[in-house]
């Protein structure tokens, strides 16, 4: 894999005993290619402040991840902003030290991320849980008569044909 566009990269043996605070943010050149990487219109700011520290079971790293982006409606293509404050909690976890077996995971366990070459990078961590808190398909405030003038239908307004037709109101009695 080439080098992500917001890379922050701590070297493990500089991490020392205890906990640590790094405080990254992306410049114009780094969220303008992470906005082309992940299919948005802008990355207004891009910001997160993690607490590392090295723990048995890999590196932890728990903070606050911040955003501004501008997305396209999913439907119109207009220009939507959105605000992500994402809390986040991971292990890095070498990935020399995993087998090929599968991890059961404990439910309290953290997201896992794997590093390789002796450093774990923050800011790719930053950048792809941004990436996974975006609504996915993105409605603006003109989606819906949008949708209706296009002939699209909302589920509320589907008629059952046919073999269906009567089961909704065989489902409601029951």
């Amino acid at each position: 894999m080439s080098n992500p566009e917001f890379s922050r990269v701590e070297r493990i043996d500089m991490l020392g005993a205890g906990e640590r605070s790094v405080t990254i943010a992306a410049n114009e050149t780094e969220r303008h290619a992470l906005a082309a990487r992940f299919g948005l219109v802008a990355v207004d700011r891009l910001e997160a402040t993690f607490h590392v520290r090295t723990e048995t079971a890999g590196i932890v790293a728990r903070g606050i991840v911040s955003a501004s982006v501008v997305q396209s409606c999913s439907v119109t293509d207009e220009p939507l902003k959105a605000e992500v404050r994402e809390e986040v909690a991971l292990r890095f976890i070498e990935e020399a030290a995993v087998d090929e077996e599968e991890i059961e995971l404990a439910e309290d366990a953290l997201d896992t991320m794997f590093y390789s070459g002796g450093t774990i990078d923050l800011g790719e961590a930053a950048a792809e849980t941004v990436a996974l808190a975006l609504d996915p398909f993105p409605r603006g405030p003109n989606a819906a008569a949008a949708l209706k003038a296009a002939g699209v239908i909302s589920e509320d307004e589907v008629k059952p044909a046919g073999a269906l037709a009567g089961l909704r109101d065989l489902l409601g009695k029951g």
